[in-house]
């Protein structure tokens, strides 16, 4: 039989269901996604609006607040020298490609409610608050604070917790609703590397790539345009009858092939899940490539492993598990080819470590590849 009082409060949550509903998809609605600054909204006008929200339903229901600048903002109720915190965030990543509902439509289908941050985090965050709203109707005079933080840059570069840390007292306890049921303990490091290499120059030239829009997310569109001799046309037009990819088109413009790709987005701490574009477009060059261009797409493909082996640092600990690696964003710059991925590295190993390992690793290839370390 449930403690009386968890059984008041899952009464409380029942009959405030719908409400909590609308709410939740009001504060989807919002297209937070990081956006030019302006005046108290240092990532954008819709990421302020999200927060003026979630600091309204607080002041409506006799929450104390503060609106730290644009940067984050809390809720809290109670007393007492114990903090107890909930940090959510309200910021969501770019929406992407393949949706059958609108992103930020926020609509129901089959009892699920569709949209950008519905997992990622605003459905969390609301949970947690209205979770925070039933304690305090259900138990007024609990002996300690509870404090719902929100986030608003926590997809860019956290500077919402950085300034928290800055001016706001640190919990006595905290919780973050932003991941897997029931609990996750640790959270692995995070590392952003820039591996660079000349592009390839030839009888089968690599003149441009795109693909990506945040390094935590994967690559779901890729374009690569090459340039192709006289020299190797008929070798790649013989390569090109055999190869077939049902995610690749490709397509000439006079001697320069384009060839494009289309993959699954999905959060780059979950690369697995997802299926790289970038990947499939370096893999479909390796197969048509000219003999003496195919160490150079080797290297490449390689590079995209979403274990991290092909950038030397694949690994695990006992406590958070494997490495993970993430491509998320290929471009080419300045006559260079640039790749942004994302690394999610066991918790008890150390970032510095890191990318020692991965510039060791880097010398050992036929090509000379440069690593920058972003974050």
């Amino acid at each position: 039989m449930p403690d009386p009082i968890v059984a008041q409060l899952q009464d409380w949550l029942r009959a405030h269901e719908q409400e909590l509903l609308q709410d939740t998809q009001t504060m989807l609605r919002f297209a937070s996604i990081e956006g030019p600054a302006a005046e108290n909204a240092p990532f954008g006008k819709e990421n302020r609006q999200a927060l003026d929200f979630a600091l309204s339903l607080c002041e409506k229901w006799g929450f104390n607040t503060k609106d730290l600048e644009g940067f984050a903002g809390w809720g809290e109720f109670g007393q007492g020298e114990r903090l107890i915190v909930s940090l959510g965030h309200l910021d969501v990543v770019p929406v992407g490609h393949g949706w059958k509902h609108e992103p930020f439509g926020a609509d129901i289908d089959d009892n699920y409610i569709y949209a950008r941050g519905a997992e990622d985090d605003k459905g969390p965050t609301m949970a947690s608050l209205y979770a925070m709203r039933a304690i305090k109707e259900v138990c007024p005079n609990i002996p300690a604070r509870m404090r719902q933080v929100f986030g608003c840059d926590e997809e860019s570069g956290f500077l919402c917790v950085e300034r928290y840390v800055e001016t706001e007292e640190a919990p006595t306890f905290g919780v973050a609703p932003d991941s897997g049921w029931p609990c996750y303990h640790a959270e692995k490091g995070i590392a952003d590397f820039v591996t660079s290499v000349e592009l390839l120059k030839g009888d089968f030239e690599l003149v441009e790539v795109s693909g990506g829009q945040r390094p935590n997310i994967v690559i779901d569109d890729c374009e690569a345009m090459v340039k192709v001799s006289a020299k190797v046309r008929a070798h790649v037009d013989g390569k090109l009858a055999d190869a077939w990819d049902a995610n690749v088109t490709w397509k000439w413009s006079d001697n320069t092939l384009v060839v494009r790709a289309k993959g699954k987005a999905s959060h780059g701490s979950r690369p697995f899940s997802g299926d790289n574009a970038a990947t499939r477009v370096l893999r479909f060059l390796l197969d048509i490539a000219p003999l003496e261009a195919e160490s150079y797409f080797e290297e490449l493909l390689w590079m995209t492993h979403p274990s991290g082996v092909g950038l030397g640092i694949h690994g695990r600990d006992d406590v958070s598990k494997d490495l993970t690696s993430n491509l998320g964003i290929i471009e080419e710059k300045d006559g260079r080819l640039l790749m942004l991925t994302n690394i999610r590295y066991p918790v008890t190993w150390k970032g510095e470590d890191l990318a020692q390992t991965c510039r060791e690793y880097l010398a050992t290839l036929q090509h000379k590849f440069t690593l920058d370390v972003v974050r």
